[in-house]
């Protein structure tokens, strides 16, 4: 795993628990509104946090944490996120995994494998303006297939949208609403990046 930084304490991030978030390198998108690029843009990555210093700050927390949140980036583009989520659920943490749900067959053998406990997908916008917000093209059945295994999993899940009002409108966030019937979706606020930042320990901060 690429981890690229860690908040070691949060009450918002994965609901019902006290968890530490920990941030993966890479991903497939390029959203404008992105407010982590140095989790994104290779040519912005500083030197990855060892997996040993992560192990031995879940292992100090144990019994003070209940939840381990899994974002990034795209934390399903790492082949070895599957033995990475069973070692800290080993530990005894529950798992939530912040997902752009571009790769239903990870997305499937963590379910099946029982490495996850809560699902987050974001929804960028309606698929036909997906290209619009992520700078890429691809095939929007991918994501209907990611949709369906969340809904299906019977594990806790949210589909969730950044509301950028640059890009989207009130009628693109009603459409992915009636789209999820109105359940488990959640919209929240494009935040300036600044105000974001404020809460990310980035890779050379003490662990």
């Amino acid at each position: 795993m690429k981890i690229g930084g860690l908040i070691k304490f949060t009450l918002i991030d994965f609901p019902g628990r006290p968890a530490a978030v920990i941030f993966t390198q890479g991903c497939n998108f390029r959203c404008r509104y992105c407010h982590n690029p140095e989790l994104v843009y290779p040519h912005m990555f500083t030197e990855p946090v060892a997996e040993e210093e992560i192990d031995a700050f879940l292992k100090r927390r144990q019994g003070t944490l209940e939840g381990v949140v899994v974002s990034g980036g795209e934390p399903t583009l790492h082949d070895d996120l599957p033995q990475f989520l069973a070692k800290i659920k080993s530990m005894g943490y529950a798992v939530k995994l912040d997902t752009n749900g571009t790769r239903p067959e990870m997305l499937r053998q963590l379910i099946q494998d029982k490495l996850v406990d809560y699902i987050a997908m974001d929804l960028k916008a309606p698929l036909e303006k997906y290209s619009l917000i992520t700078g890429v093209d691809f095939n929007p059945a991918i994501l209907r297939e990611s949709m369906d295994l969340i809904k299906k999993s019977g594990l806790g899940y949210e589909f969730r949208t950044t509301y950028d009002k640059e890009v989207l409108t009130d009628a693109d966030i009603a459409a992915l609403s009636q789209m999820l019937n109105g359940q488990h979706y959640r919209v929240q606020e494009c935040l300036p990046v600044a105000k974001e930042k404020a809460a990310l320990k980035v890779l050379h901060k003490e662990i």
